[in-house]
């Protein structure tokens, strides 16, 4: 949300206007603070005094439906800014992906089932083979072979250890005042996959061998019909893919493991799986 933003879309007058026009707003339940809102808000109409934003908080429930509703409006009570997020996918597993969560959390306001949705990002740690962090890498890593990245490797890319995947879906399970929502589980801060690359490199002693892809093709373990299906998520790995967890932490009191700690126990493990094979 900012003033190029809301010029881009044609609501900043540019000739100057006279009179004071009202912005208004859609941003999802939980997505910025009121504090950060006010100032927000309090910036922007001073830097724009001719422009006053109506900034309406959104729930999650049925907001699919909202926001196509909004659009084909053609009406002046509808948003001039939406906030888009995954709820609005436009790709065909991203859309089941979204209605799947919507009948989950149906179900729950109906009273059918307790229900809570835990999220992470690309997972990593012990016993995890089927990872774009996984056996494509670790095993490689550890005998001098090949190991396998996707797209731009300096790209911020969050991974979350599978300890704290474990962990933060037990929590979810013994807490029920965390129903009825998703929650991000606890992540460690965002680093690129070369900076991974790196610790890997100084926990093994060796440089690795990277082979970047820089699109969905079949390689090593990603065979043909997996890139095929993988194709439409290729995305994540040409832009910045950064989970925030801090919901969950905060409201949980739990704090996500550390990158270091979590190639460290991977490639222990890694070693006495390869020795056992």
């Amino acid at each position: 949300m900012s003033a190029a933003v809301l010029s881009g879309c044609g609501l900043i007058p540019q000739d100057g206007g006279s009179g004071r026009h009202t912005v208004t707003v859609w941003l999802m339940k939980d997505s910025a603070s009121q504090d950060f809102l006010k100032r927000f808000t309090e910036g922007f109409e001073a830097d724009h005094p001719d422009l006053e934003l109506d900034v309406r908080i959104q729930e999650w429930t049925g907001i699919g439906d909202k926001v196509q509703a909004a659009l084909k409006a053609d009406g002046t009570d509808g948003p001039d800014v939406i906030e888009v997020g995954n709820t609005q996918a436009t790709s065909r597993k991203g859309r089941m992906r979204a209605e799947l969560d919507e009948r989950y959390l149906a179900a729950h306001r109906s009273g059918r089932a307790r229900v809570v949705l835990g999220r992470s990002a690309d997972f990593v740690g012990p016993g995890v083979l089927n990872s774009s962090l996984g056996a494509a890498v670790f095993p490689g890593a550890l005998t001098g072979g090949e190991d396998v990245a996707m797209g731009d490797v300096d790209l911020p890319h969050s991974y979350t250890g599978i300890q704290d995947v474990a962990a933060g879906l037990a929590t979810l399970g013994e807490r029920p005042d965390g129903d009825g929502r998703v929650w991000h589980l606890p992540t460690a801060p965002a680093v690129s996959t070369r900076e991974i690359h790196t610790m890997i490199e100084k926990r093994v002693g060796r440089p690795l061998n990277v082979v970047v892809l820089d699109r969905p093709r079949p390689f090593g373990l990603f065979d043909e019909q997996l890139m095929a299906e993988y194709e439409e998520m290729f995305y994540q790995h040409t832009e910045p893919q950064i989970m925030d967890s801090s919901a969950f932490e905060g409201f949980f009191g739990a704090a996500a493991t550390p990158l270091p700690d979590t190639v460290d126990a991977t490639v222990t493990w890694y070693e006495a799986w390869l020795r056992s094979r």
